[in-house]
């Protein structure tokens, strides 16, 4: 979901940027120094996952794993996803630094707004509203990733209308893998370190 430079318009550009800069502050306003090594961890692990990509026109499809980020960290997600694409960027020339903004918020916002949708599901005792909170926090962030790259692509030019509803056909499936995926997740944290939802919960 990497949008790529020089296709974006200035409007768009900006409204990205101040939107992470709004959401980057309040991350880092609510994130304790002890866990700042959490959030690094995390981060890499962002990193990594988004690696892999297949192109598509303008963008491409990848693991993103925002929806785990977003229960584990809630509003320290936007560093954590920012600084990821920014060594992304830099790196591996994925996404680019003019669309840093952008590329943070169609990743970022759907992370934390999955987190206050899901984030008490997953701590409930009761094992179908763990596993429904989980599935869906995983398949609804990508989701909403996906409607946000495909609508910064449409508030730039409508000929990119059929580019922005390919992306969306294209992330189907990677919805649905990320569900699965944040569900074992979770599962397992619940067995091994149940204290890490709670936190996470608590801290936003």
């Amino acid at each position: 979901m990497h949008i790529s430079e020089g296709i974006l318009s200035a409007p768009v550009l900006l409204t990205g940027a101040t939107l992470t800069v709004i959401g980057t502050g309040i991350g880092l306003k609510k994130t304790d120094y002890e866990k700042v090594p959490e959030v690094a961890v995390l981060s890499s692990v962002f990193f990594v996952a988004s690696l892999i990509h297949v192109p598509l026109g303008p963008t491409s499809v990848h693991l993103i794993l925002n929806g785990l980020l977003g229960l584990l960290l809630g509003w320290s997600a936007f560093p954590a996803i920012l600084v990821a694409l920014f060594l992304q960027a830099i790196l591996f020339q994925f996404g680019g630094l003019t669309t840093l903004g952008v590329n943070t918020i169609n990743m970022a916002l759907p992370a934390v707004a999955c987190y206050f949708a899901f984030g008490k599901a997953v701590t409930s005792e009761k094992n179908w509203a763990v596993i429904g909170g989980a599935f869906c926090c995983g398949f609804l962030s990508v989701g909403l990733s996906g409607l946000l790259v495909a609508l910064s692509l449409l508030f730039t030019g409508q000929s990119f209308l059929n580019v922005a509803r390919l992306i969306l056909l294209a992330h189907l499936p990677v919805m649905i893998i990320e569900g699965v995926i944040t569900v074992f997740v979770v599962k397992f944290l619940k067995k091994v370190k149940p204290e890490i939802l709670e936190v996470a919960n608590a801290a936003n």
